[in-house]
């Protein structure tokens, strides 16, 4: 038997190279794997505006799917969006206008209330559909993930259409009183944003606190009933004779906006300047925060909702 000799087998097994092992030619080809790690956000994060607008899609068809809902196997449908504020413009005619005899700045009282409740019924329905709008996507939260802010600031933004058929009415009311606007109506829209801001900003805040205190929703009827009766709705901010008062008064939101559409549309003689100044910086303060205070909470909405 011939011996190979240690060397020529240390020689030979240098010469060889590793080889990978031989693949099937219909096996695939290992792809690279990708993981995606979504992990809860830590102390005071960013609001992440970006993704809002990738999300926009999503934030289109939930607006869509309130509309719908809202009204769907109703007798009356949409005409709820019109008779809400006109009923109670009746109620507050009645007792405030005649028989209390509440001053309405020179302006025929149907008209004067009427005007408030329009932006007041805008703010007041996207305040309480945002601050139960969590709650009611429960399943779609805890199953898959998306930008959770998407949920509040659709609710609010269905509204818009109840807000248009009322503005609708307010126009055939004004032809009817003889009313015109002037020019002060092209800053009618600032009065709409300044109505939205208000109620998202405190949506925000009542619906994250909603998660985890269900007492939330039933106290949500009982401050707008306060918050109407603390707005210039059923008399005028006139009545408030100091300027510094006024501009305090002016810290909630809605002072500024009933004062704002009754000047931008009626042409009242309470211009809202120091009022609108002071309701704008609460309204921005209101978002700022319930904004934070949302992606602050948001971490535990799967888990608790």
């Amino acid at each position: 038997m011939t011996s190979v000799a240690p060397e020529a087998v240390s020689e030979v097994n240098e010469d060889i190279e590793p080889r990978e092992p031989e693949r099937s030619v219909s096996e695939p080809a290992p792809a690279s794997e990708h993981y995606l790690r979504i992990e809860p956000s830590k102390g005071w994060v960013s609001l992440k505006l970006r993704e809002l607008w990738e999300y926009r899609e999503l934030l289109y068809f939930l607006t869509w799917r309130d509309i719908k809902v809202r009204y769907k196997q109703t007798v009356l449908g949409a005409a709820w969006a019109i008779l809400q504020p006109f009923m109670t413009m009746v109620v507050f005619s009645l007792f405030f206008g005649n028989l209390a005899g509440v001053p309405s700045d020179g302006i025929p009282y149907p008209i004067f209330s009427y005007t408030a409740l329009v932006p007041w019924t805008f703010f007041a329905t996207g305040l309480g559909t945002a601050s139960n709008s969590l709650v009611g996507s429960a399943n779609l939260i805890k199953k898959i993930y998306f930008p959770r802010l998407v949920i509040p600031i659709s609710s609010v933004l269905s509204g818009a259409v109840d807000f248009v058929l009322a503005f609708v009415v307010l126009l055939g009311m004004m032809l009817v009183y003889g009313i015109f606007p002037t020019a002060n109506v092209l800053f009618l829209p600032f009065f709409v944003l300044l109505a939205f801001v208000t109620a998202l900003g405190v949506g925000l805040w009542l619906s994250a606190m909603n998660v985890q205190f269900r007492d939330v929703r039933y106290t949500v009827p009982f401050l707008t009933q306060f918050w109407m009766f603390a707005s210039p709705i059923a008399y005028p901010s006139s009545l408030i004779e100091n300027d510094l008062l006024r501009a305090l008064y002016g810290l909630n939101p809605m002072a500024g906006v009933v004062e704002g559409f009754r000047w931008a549309l009626l042409d009242a003689d309470t211009a809202p300047g120091p009022v609108i100044i002071a309701s704008s910086a609460a309204a921005v303060l209101f978002l700022i925060s319930g904004a934070y205070y949302f992606r602050r909470m948001e971490k535990t909405f799967a888990d608790v909702v």
